[in-house]
């Protein structure tokens, strides 16, 4: 079988390098930040208004799958991201290994949970709670555990929450208010508009970031080893994650255990990225995102390859 590549990975790799060698400067940095962050609200207002009622209500039953999920979030990756930066931090890069635990402190994806659990024919409802719970929990959770783990020049302040709760929460509600009127309508009618939107706003995320970190100089401060390094650390942080979602599962049906696969072992770029511009130096947040974009594009290839080996097995079950 060929391996395509993902355009997505190829995009974010393009815009990682222009953001080095080509970085927006002075006034127009600037400029870009603030749109930055107007665009990843607008992000969250589409997984709001994508989020229907009859969705919700049907997902929230599986309460105790909810649960798993959010312990694979919120416990088990930040107890092994702190692991792995302790031990690392003595012979491996301290921002890289820094980067390692705040990707262990994010919540999961919306997107790509819910897009793998249907491909693979899991529960998409109970995906689409999930994520989306992940998602507002982690407004609250992940500054209070990069506070608490990350510690050092962090900006977790009421204020910085308070930024983050403007930038990701208040645009969900407010979606959810406004779906039943023309918003649900609309956005059910034009899903491509929410995948392009979510990928595109990534894109210029990542972009400002890179600038940022180009501004700053901080490449200078990682190596070819260093980078070698990152790709088996975070591969296995996915092995990891993959195989114990795979292990708590075991208990649910199989749409329900498909949930638990994706929702618990994957992460949020489209959420990491704000919430590290608003909680970290803007002059570390390039290098500290690194170990982030890495697993998430592992994440894509490997959760593709995956979803589409489990929508196999189920159609030969079913046959």
């Amino acid at each position: 079988m060929r391996l395509r590549l993902d355009p997505f990975i190829v995009a974010l790799l393009a815009v990682a390098v222009t953001g080095a060698l080509l970085p927006a400067q002075g006034r127009v940095l600037d400029a870009v930040q603030v749109l930055s962050m107007a665009v990843i609200a607008g992000l969250f207002f589409l997984y709001g208004a994508r989020l229907s009622t009859a969705e919700a209500v049907a997902g929230a039953a599986r309460w105790r799958v909810h649960l798993v999920i959010l312990a694979i979030t919120f416990v088990l990756f930040p107890v092994l991201g702190l692991a792995v930066e302790r031990a690392a931090a003595a012979w491996w890069s301290a921002p890289l290994a820094s980067g390692v635990l705040l990707l262990c402190l994010v919540p999961s994806t919306v997107q790509g949970s819910v897009a793998f659990t249907g491909i693979a024919g899991g529960d998409r409802a109970v995906a689409v709670v999930a994520a989306s719970l992940s998602n507002l929990l982690g407004v609250l959770i992940t500054p209070l555990l990069v506070a608490v783990l990350l510690g050092g020049d962090t900006h977790v302040t009421l204020g910085s929450v308070a930024r983050i709760v403007g930038l990701l929460l208040v645009p969900f509600l407010l979606a959810q208010v406004l779906r039943r009127w023309w918003v649900g309508d609309f956005v059910a009618r034009r899903d491509r508009l929410l995948k392009r939107y979510d990928r595109g706003s990534i894109l210029f995320v990542v972009y400002v970031a890179f600038s940022s970190g180009t501004n700053a100089g901080v490449w200078s401060a990682v190596s070819w080893v260093d980078g070698a390094i990152l790709l088996v650390v975070v591969a296995s942080l996915l092995v990891f994650g993959l195989s114990i979602a795979a292990l708590l599962a075991r208990p649910y049906e199989r749409p329900q255990r498909i949930a638990i696969l994706f929702c618990g072992s994957n992460k949020s770029l489209a959420s990491g990225l704000p919430m590290a511009t608003v909680l970290l130096p803007p002059h570390q947040v390039a290098l500290l995102i690194l170990p982030l974009m890495a697993y998430h594009q592992l994440q894509l290839i490997t959760c593709t390859l995956l979803a589409n080996r489990l929508a196999r097995q189920d159609g030969n079950a079913t046959a």
